[in-house]
């Protein structure tokens, strides 16, 4: 008999996909031109706070990248909570300088270096259905010391496509200008966090961008990841939230990075995402096909879900260059071949804001 992790080997032989998190960390930062020629039209140093949840480092790696190919001397600072030195080592190992600081305490923000680029990441999530104290301090609190302390800086602060009410898959998901009226503590939190900006950049003409995300999507995370474990181990895929829209990580952080060059005040407001709304099921199915598995379905199709409109970064950007089948190759090579995950569902499927 076949070993079944042979199988799955040949099955993916034509796949090029990275086969350690080295390599996927390369493979995620590498900046493009686009990302390159804003860097260079942005003099001086770059401040990512918040940055050691699942997209700091990569947007800081392709940062230092960018400015190493201009041959600038600049420097990239790392700022998070830092809870060990492997943490650190991780951005230090790539020349990229780390502070240790709770965002949410006034006293730490005189030990930030002034500097003219700004990107915010910090925020809770998870855990946070019976906190709403922490809901407040991380997503709102925190927000408006750092959109005071940067008055001066340009600012992109990342957002979630969760703020908008749900909408039906035939719409093609809410643009920039439709209602935000979320359900949940979390969204509510988020649209607190975006006021908080906004109200800086009204105050102080801080020049400013909010980055409206959902759902970023590597092989160790993302709602791709979430469906393709569940179907690897047999474990039934819930279809309750039955559609969504995601976007290859490095192709967000290079739009992230170039909406810097779209800040001013009132703040622009901007979605990035993909183009196509995904059917969770028609996903699951394409899973079991690559693992040659079954597939578990449990529950029915809501007729909305959270879905976002990315015309708009289309105009500015163009397509996101990684097509969605590339991201569930990837995927399916990794996760067959026992790549390592991060462990964090993103509970997409859920419906009540609650996390």
């Amino acid at each position: 008999m076949t070993d079944p992790s042979v199988a799955n080997r040949n099955r993916f032989a034509d796949e090029s996909v990275p086969t350690s998190t080295g390599q996927l960390d390369q493979l995620i930062s590498q900046p493009d031109e686009h990302a390159i020629t804003a860097v260079d039209s942005m003099p001086g140093d770059f401040v990512v706070l918040g940055a050691g949840g699942k997209m700091g480092l990569h947007l800081c790696q392709m940062l230092r990248r960018s400015l190493s190919q201009l041959g600038r001397r600049d420097q990239v600072f790392a700022v998070s909570r830092f809870s060990s030195d492997n943490a650190t080592r991780r951005f230090s190992d790539h020349d990229i300088r780390t502070i240790a600081a709770d965002l949410s305490d006034p006293a730490v923000y005189s030990r930030l270096p002034d500097s003219p680029n700004v990107f915010y990441l910090a925020g809770v999530k998870f855990g946070t259905a019976s906190s709403p104290d922490l809901l407040d301090r991380m997503n709102v609190q925190a927000p408006r010391l750092a959109a005071d302390h940067f008055r001066s800086s340009k600012i992109v602060a990342l957002s979630t496509g969760c703020v908008y009410s749900f909408t039906s898959p035939e719409s093609d998901g809410s643009t920039e200008t439709c209602p935000t009226d979320p359900p949940g503590q979390y969204a509510l939190s988020c649209l607190g966090r975006e006021r908080e900006f906004i109200d800086a950049s009204n105050r102080h003409n801080t020049a400013c961008t909010l980055v409206r995300l959902n759902y970023s999507v590597e092989l160790r995370y993302g709602v791709l990841v979430d469906i393709a474990e569940k179907v690897f181990h047999g474990r039934p895929v819930n279809v309750d939230t039955g559609y969504a829209n995601v976007i290859w990580q490095g192709d967000a952080i290079s739009q992230i990075i170039r909406c810097l060059t779209l800040t001013q005040s009132p703040p622009a407001i901007i979605n990035i995402t993909g183009s196509q709304v995904l059917r969770v099921r028609d996903i699951a199915h394409r899973f079991a096909a690559i693992f040659d598995k079954p597939t578990m379905i449990e529950g029915s199709e809501a007729p909305t879900a959270w879905l976002s409109n990315n015309a708009r970064s289309v105009e500015l950007f163009g397509q996101p260059p990684t097509s969605v089948d590339t991201m569930i190759r990837r995927i399916a090579k990794w996760v067959s071949a026992g790549g390592e995950t991060l462990g964090k569902p993103t509970h997409f499927e859920n419906r009540d804001g609650a996390y």
